[in-house]
This record gives structure tokens, C-alpha cells and sequence, in this order.
């Protein structure tokens, strides 16, 4: 049997491309001497297709977003456990999950104008839609962490949609499921931050 099965896949781009727009905080992993190096980054898909973000200089996966180098993102959106009381048949308890995995090559964009603009947008796309604070170029505090900070470009070279929902069940199950997918990450946020913060 093929895995993960044809009916978890979603290769329709228009949904991969808003799972990243509404899900912005990247997993974004390199490989250097066989280990991998993870860091957790918001990236902007821009007009052009690609993924834009920004690292601190002085994390150690910096030095390897440029040079063409390759990466695997991980784009992770609504998740939860499914108890078989959710379905209105007889089934398994089993986790869904929507997912985008990308592979990608790096390219560092060295120009500090660029930069300072690309801070700028990413904030105004966070900001949405109520825009309640704006970047402004001369703001001074961000004006001083340019220096410490790097600005990549990422050209996608491979796309996967793992939206698992329950695809394989009747249609009442089906709805059951994202019913549950909706209520569950409602309610467990406030849940989980109560123990611990």
C-alpha cells in the first residue's frame, strides 16, 4: 500500500498556498555533517512564489540559507485527536492533522534596503487585516537590528499536502471529524496555556 494514501494527499496548490498564508510559522530544517538544524520561522509567500524570511545572524542554521543550499519546511495547520465517539460508526480512534510539506533552495538577499522593506511587509502581512501598528522605515529600533539580522529567499521546488480528515470514512464521520478539528483547537488553547504560563 502507498503511503501516505492517495486520499490524505491534497496536491491543489491554492489550498497548500493558505495553509502557509494562515499558518505563517515555518519548521525549516537544514543539514550539515549528517545533523539536521531546525528553526522556527514566520515565511512570507510572496507574488513571485517564493518564501521570504528573516534569522538572526548568530543562529547557527544562518549560515547555511544561502548558496543555493536545500531545505525542507514544514507548514503545520489545525490538528487533533479524534475519539471514536465523534463518529456516527464504528471506528478507531486516530489523529488528523493538516500539513504542507516543501523542499526549497536558499538564497541570502545581502542589500539592507531589501531587507528593511521586507520587515516592513512581513509586518503589514501579520498585521491584517486591522493593521493596528505599522512598521515605519525610520523607525529607529529596527533601523539598529539590521545588523543582526539575515534575510533569505527560498524557490520551492517541491510541493506536499498531507490534509488528513478523515477522507476515508462515510460522509456523516467526515463532518463529525471536522466538527471535532474546529471545536478541539478552540478549546485546548485556553486549556493548555492555563498550565503552562
Amino acid at each position: 500500500m502507498k503511503y501516505p494514501p492517495k486520499y490524505h494527499l491534497d496536491n491543489n496548490m491554492n489550498h497548500m498556498i493558505e495553509v502557509i498564508k494562515t499558518y505563517p510559522l515555518a519548521t525549516v530544517i537544514s543539514v550539515k555533517d549528517n545533523q539536521p538544524l531546525i528553526t522556527h520561522l514566520p515565511l512570507i509567500f510572496n507574488d513571485e512564489g517564493k518564501l521570504i524570511g528573516h534569522i538572526d545572524k548568530f543562529n547557527p542554521q544562518a549560515a547555511l540559507l544561502k548558496d543555493d543550499n536545500d531545505v525542507t519546511i514544514v507548514f503545520s495547520g489545525p490538528q487533533c485527536y479524534i475519539s471514536p465517539s465523534v463518529y456516527a460508526s464504528k471506528q478507531l480512534p486516530t489523529w488528523n492533522y493538516i500539513m504542507v510539506h516543501l523542499k526549497a533552495t536558499v538564497k541570502a538577499i545581502e542589500s539592507k534596503e531589501a531587507l528593511k522593506e521586507s520587515l516592513i511587509n512581513m509586518t503589514a502581512f501579520l498585521e491584517a487585516p486591522d493593521h493596528k501598528y505599522v512598521l515605519e522605515p525610520d523607525n529607529r529600533s529596527m533601523k539598529g537590528y539590521l545588523d543582526y539580522i539575515k534575510m533569505f529567499e527560498m524557490t520551492i521546488t517541491n510541493w506536499e499536502g498531507k490534509f488528513k480528515l478523515s477522507q476515508d470514512k462515510k460522509p456523516r464521520d467526515m463532518e463529525n471529524a471536522r466538527a471535532e478539528l474546529i471545536r478541539a483547537n478552540q478549546e485546548s488553547i485556553e486549556q493548555f496555556l492555563k498550565k503552562v504560563f
